[in-house]
């Protein structure tokens, strides 16, 4: 939270602060963007090996901190400490991906040849480019864009959600000791309306945005006066489908994960299952006991499974559509009793599941972003991918068979950014990162990751003889 011109970080933990900062003012933001347009020149003309070396160095200066690092995500946005360096381990994969995809990416296209003529499409950098990341998974969300977006000639200004301030001082931090040319990599803590005027600010090329559907409107209105390009991931309803034929032990272990892992504060996160009719009954026997078996309580306690949610409102969000579910008919499976530091209010949840569910429920198209997670039976594929097909959203879905050929089948026709078969909450970097409807406009990840932060120009010569 922001007060008076200062940053507040206070943990969900306990509530206890964590870190102050001032907030950038119109001084100080305007002095971060001309440092960035100044450098990002001579950054463009560094040639892409030194500029790979420099990233490279960069994920070895975070890694080299990896348990400092670990526990303040922990005590920043709740998560268990036992998962926390998870995310470090994660951000170095992403990033020297996309370090090694990079030559081929960013290598010019070239045609057929033809005689007399010398042809080529050079891709450049767009300039500026303004990460607003969230608070969720606040380092590999971020790592998206600002890694590609600098092995690709851009700078990058990060302005981090105001909940995990520190992660954007720990990016700061691994890149001053990477040695990219001063001002290439800065990070700018920025209230709401400061951090609108970035997103308008001509100095801006790109705005690569994760968070909320209705901050991306905003965003995405921010920027339509002028013509920068913008990226979006925001909402998430993801669906999975356990079919008659899937292995039920592996179908549960993955989809409760899905649901439940990072107290279910994940975009792509489970949180709708539909179960073929005839498996339905062991489904729901198995999966009540998995969730039994999560542990919810301080995350800084190594045996914690299940973390506080960021703040208490998200929290009170949550409850809302359960209370208003089964205030409609459904059924919750879990008795928070079981789970001793569960509260009434605050940020500890117990988790839940809900059978006798339907989509008319707030819980089944409203993204949830918490420990909760609907199941319904279905009569077969047919009915299962117009129920998945139902939501404003479309992040990712996941399909549990021993059937590939009819998986393939099934995502065909799914709206979808990323279709899973035996899986699910995973993002593969040398896959496209994407959604669609509310999900979010835009490409992050693999060798298609770049295309939104360059700019193609074409070369034509003509050899005379």
């Amino acid at each position: 939270m922001s007060q008076r011109g200062r940053l507040i970080c206070a943990s969900p933990i306990d509530g206890r602060v964590v870190c102050e900062r001032p907030l950038a003012g119109e001084a100080e933001i305007a002095r971060a963007l001309e440092r960035a347009r100044a450098a990002q020149p001579a950054w463009q003309r560094t040639p892409l090996a030194e500029r790979a070396a420099c990233c490279g160095a960069f994920v070895d200066a975070f890694v080299a901190r990896r348990d400092e690092i670990a526990r303040e995500i922990t005590l920043q946005m709740g998560r268990p400490i036992a998962a926390s360096g998870g995310e470090v381990d994660g951000l170095a994969e992403r990033a020297r991906a996309m370090i090694e995809l990079a030559p081929e990416a960013l290598a010019d296209v070239v045609p057929e040849p033809r005689p007399g003529f010398r042809r080529f499409i050079r891709r450049g950098p767009l300039g500026l480019v303004l990460t607003i990341a969230p608070w969720n998974y606040p380092y590999l969300t971020a790592v998206n864009s600002i890694v590609p977006a600098l092995l690709a000639g851009n700078v990058v200004v990060l302005r981090h959600s105001a909940q995990t301030p520190l992660c954007a001082e720990r990016f700061a931090e691994a890149f001053a000791a990477a040695g990219p040319p001063d001002g290439a990599f800065q990070v700018l803590h920025a209230g709401h309306a400061e951090t609108e005027r970035l997103v308008a600010s001509a100095a801006v090329d790109f705005v690569a945005f994760t968070g909320s559907v209705e901050a991306g409107r905003r965003i995405q209105s921010a920027v339509r006066r002028r013509f920068a390009g913008i990226g979006l991931e925001l909402g998430g309803k993801d669906p999975g489908y356990v079919r008659a034929d899937a292995d039920l032990e592996h179908a549960v272990a993955n989809l409760m994960e899905g649901a439940f892992f990072n107290s279910g504060q994940s975009c792509c996160g489970i949180e709708r299952i539909y179960v073929a009719r005839e498996r339905f009954a062991d489904f729901i026997e198995a999966s009540v006991e998995a969730v039994r078996a999560l542990r919810l309580g301080n995350p800084l306690d190594p045996e914690t499974t299940l973390g506080p949610l960021v703040r208490a409102s998200a929290a009170d969000w949550v409850r809302g559509q359960v209370a208003e579910a089964v205030g409609a008919g459904a059924r919750g499976l879990i008795d928070p009793s079981g789970f001793h530091e569960a509260r009434a209010d605050g940020p500890y949840l117990a988790p839940q599941i809900l059978v006798d569910v339907d989509h008319r429920m707030r819980v089944m198209r409203e993204e949830s972003f918490g420990p909760v997670v609907g199941v319904m039976p279905v009569s077969g594929d047919d009915e299962a991918v117009a129920l998945m097909n139902d939501s404003d959203f479309g992040l990712t879905a996941s399909v549990f068979t021993r059937d590939a050929e009819a998986a393939l089948a099934i995502g065909s026709r799914i709206e979808t950014g990323t279709f899973f078969m035996n899986r699910c909450d995973y993002l593969d970097p040398a896959l496209a990162w994407t959604g669609v409807k509310d999900s979010g406009r835009g490409c992050a990840l693999s060798r298609l990751g770049f295309d939104q932060l360059t700019r193609p120009k074409s070369f034509h010569l003509q050899e005379l003889a």
